[in-house]
């Protein structure tokens, strides 16, 4: 008896719906790969639940966890060969790609019996709909983050991210189907449009934005935005809370012209070599103590309903977290693209990247400085032939 109790972890943070469940592979020497968006986990800061140490503690699976910035870059890794992953967490239109391409291992529900807690609204959805190869994990919502302190007017529209006053102080997403997305938009056009002459149009405006950007980013916005770096950017939801969090100069609003909303959802990679340990991180994710840890640290919104009902009152009433109909009306989810079109866009937006910048945040005061030198240079040059004239 002694013996049974000296080997039974010090697993307490966590309560489980079966701890016999994560018990299997205790022992075995197994470990799980797990790709990840970066800031997207509870991690153990400020008291919150480190939830990789808990499932290593739970299961004695190790956890080699990594992250990446953009659904492209998660691509681009896969599909070179050069990493393996078993666990991934991408966005919606990427695994319908990740299914059509045949990169995604098919789930085996009966080792994932917390799937039963996510809400039917995110089941069946337009990128998985036989609910065969994802388990929602988040969702929300893309809008403008400011500093209130370095914003002048009303942030009601995506226009602000082309208003020339903010020259240098903006902000924009380094990935094309979230800036392309923001251009498409702002011109009324669909985030899914086939139209490749529309496609041009969004490109033409993302050229012409670009000499009033500061710098194209992705998690480098955290810095810049906490430190008062920037005025103002596109960002996701759940991150511009953590943000304010930081800085309470820092606001956030979903531009009037509608927006995307998003899914980002577990799936494991085709060719994974420990499948069933990756449902079981799965599962472990789905929680609903796991899941409210993970949606009250990185501030996201919860497909989990168990998880949702352990949330405070004010968390489940923070319109921007879980933003209210009329602005989820003008929402649109991004789908898969054709290969034609999806080509077209990186294209365009390798053109966007590349284009020659007219101008900068420095270029007219030291253009002004210039003028300012050259006019006394000139007054001077002409003092002196005044003397020379009448000597």
């Amino acid at each position: 008896m002694l013996l049974q109790v000296l080997t039974v972890p010090a697993f307490a943070e966590v309560e489980v719906e079966d701890y016999d469940y994560y018990q299997r592979f205790r022992g075995q020497g197994i470990s799980i790969n797990v790709h990840n968006w970066g800031e997207y986990i509870s991690n153990d800061a400020e008291e919150s639940i480190d939830v990789n140490a808990e499932f290593e503690e739970l299961t004695g699976i190790k956890v080699n966890y990594t992250t990446f910035a953009s659904n492209e870059e998660l691509y681009a890794r896969l599909k070179s060969g050069g990493a393996s992953y078993d666990v991934i967490i991408p966005s919606d239109y990427m695994i319908a790609r990740f299914i059509r391409e045949d990169m995604l291992e098919e789930l085996n529900l009966d080792n994932i019996p917390n799937a039963k807690f996510t809400n039917p609204e995110f089941m069946g959805m337009e990128y998985d709909p036989d609910d065969k190869y994802s388990i929602p994990y988040t969702w929300g919502t893309v809008g403008i983050i400011y500093n209130t302190t370095m914003v002048d007017n009303d942030i009601t529209s995506w226009d602000s991210l082309w208003d020339a006053r903010y020259l240098g102080d903006i902000l924009m997403f380094s990935n094309p189907r979230d800036a392309f997305g923001i251009a498409q938009k702002r011109l009324g056009y669909s985030l899914n449009t086939h139209d490749l002459e529309e496609l041009r149009d969004a490109a033409d405006e993302l050229k012409a934005q670009k000499s009033l950007v500061q710098a194209y980013v992705m998690d480098e916005i955290f810095d810049k935005m906490e430190g008062g770096e920037a005025a103002l950017a596109p960002y996701y939801a759940g991150d511009a809370i953590t943000m304010m969090d930081e800085n309470p100069d820092l606001a956030f609003v979903v531009p009037q012209e509608g927006t995307n909303k998003f899914v980002d959802s577990i799936c494991i990679p085709k060719g994974s070599k420990q499948k069933e340990a990756a449902e079981m991180y799965i599962n472990f994710l789905c929680e609903p103590e796991v899941a409210a840890a993970n949606i009250e640290y990185i501030g996201y919104s919860t497909p989990n309903l168990a998880a949702y009902e352990l949330l405070d009152e004010e968390t489940q009433n923070n319109p921007v977290i879980y933003p209210p109909a009329e602005i989820m009306a003008k929402a649109e989810f991004f789908y898969d693209l054709p290969p034609e079109v999806s080509a077209e866009m990186d294209a365009l937006w390798v053109e966007v990247i590349s284009a020659e910048v007219g101008y900068s945040k420095w270029t007219i005061p030291i253009l002004i400085l210039g003028c300012i030198v050259l006019s006394i240079g000139i007054n001077v040059v002409r003092s002196v032939k005044k003397k020379r004239d009448i000597y």
